[in-house]
C-alpha cells in the first residue's frame, strides 16, 4: 500500500474541506474571486480620484453588493465615492455607512 506524505495528505485535507468552508460562507470559488476583483477595482477608482479620500474609505464586497464604510469630509465626497463604486463592472449596488466628518 502507497503512503502519502505529510504535504501530499495536507492537500488531500484542504481539497476537501476547502469547498465545505466555501459553501458555507455562501459563496463559490468564483464569486469570492469576482468580489476581491471588484474590491480591487473599487479601491483602485478612489486612488486615482483626488475628490475621494481613498484611504479613509473601507470597501467590503459581497455577492457583487460593495458597502463603503469609513470617513469623508462632505456629502459631495460621498456621493463621488458611491458614483465611482456603482461604475465598476460587476457591482450590483452600492451601500454606503460613510460618516460626514470635516
Amino acid at each position: 500500500m502507497k503512503r502519502f506524505s505529510k504535504s501530499s495528505s495536507l492537500l488531500i485535507v484542504i481539497a476537501l474541506v476547502a469547498p465545505l468552508l466555501l459553501a458555507a460562507c455562501g459563496k463559490t470559488i468564483g464569486e469570492t474571486i469576482d468580489d476581491a476583483t471588484i474590491t480591487t477595482r473599487v479601491k483602485t477608482a478612489f486612488i486615482n480620484d483626488p475628490t475621494v479620500g481613498a484611504l479613509r474609505i473601507d470597501v467590503d464586497t459581497f455577492k457583487g453588493v460593495v458597502t463603503l464604510s469609513g470617513r469623508v469630509k462632505s456629502k459631495d465626497e460621498e456621493a463621488k465615492a458611491i458614483q465611482l463604486a456603482r461604475a465598476i463592472k460587476g457591482v450590483t449596488d452600492v451601500k454606503s455607512t460613510l460618516q460626514i466628518q470635516p
